[in-house]
């Protein structure tokens, strides 16, 4: 599964990179920027493959003992059930923040090998900094899915809810509302794209928000679930 993802995180890299090759053959005249080159594809990663990709992950890390019908099995170990949910939480942290440094750096090596311009350390300091931002709020808004991947005991209802927040991305990412849906959110908190209709602080609650209610009902639905 961890090689798999590894896959899932060069697509964006590859799919900007795609793009902006095909752009500089329509105009060689009109150089291509490193900058632009790093938010767009962080811009695919946050709202697109990101939320698909870690949805999946997240599903794959919660729900992997009730397929293989193993969980009755650890919880007879003296350990108790927020424990197990912290622990998935950590190695889905770990997960997601290395397959985020994995989309950096594929972006800087295509970056140079299509020889775009305007490389330097302030860019190449922001542009790791919004990534692993993004990535980092993109974890904090796992919660739900984990909700919905315990609840259904099932792969298919997460990632259906993983493509539901997708859309929704897409649907409302050039507009105001985006800083206030917690998904298409956390792009603008890692690329500060604020926006003067809404303060920042409503973002920042909305993630938040978001984050802690599916942690709350996670750790509530799991500790009274019944184990067969």
């Amino acid at each position: 599964m961890f090689l798999i993802s590894i896959v899932g995180a060069v697509v964006a890299p590859f799919m900007c990179f795609i793009g902006y090759l095909m752009k500089k053959t329509e105009r060689p005249d009109i150089p291509i920027k490193f900058n632009e080159f790093f938010v767009d594809t962080n811009l695919y990663v946050v709202l697109l493959i990101g939320v698909l990709l870690y949805g999946v992950i997240t599903s794959y890390l919660f729900n992997r003992e009730y397929v293989e019908n193993t969980l009755k099995n650890v919880l007879t170990i003296p350990i108790s059930k927020i424990s197990i949910i912290i622990s998935k939480l950590t190695l889905l942290l770990i997960w997601i923040i290395t397959l985020t440094v994995v989309s950096w750096v594929l972006t800087l090596i295509l970056g140079l090998m299509g020889s775009f311009e305007g490389l330097n350390t302030i860019i190449l300091i922001r542009s790791f900094k919004e990534y692993i931002i993004g990535g980092s709020l993109l974890f904090l808004l796992s919660t739900p899915t984990i909700f919905v991947t315990l609840v259904f005991k099932d792969y298919v209802p997460a990632i259906v809810f993983t493509i539901a927040v997708t859309m929704v991305n897409v649907l409302i990412a050039n507009s105001k509302y985006s800083v206030l849906y917690p998904w298409s959110a956390a792009l603008v908190i890692a690329n500060n794209g604020f926006r003067p209709e809404y303060p920042p602080i409503y973002s920042y609650i909305s993630i938040v928000a978001t984050s802690i209610i599916g942690f709350v009902a996670t750790i509530i639905y799991f500790k009274n679930v019944d184990v067969k």
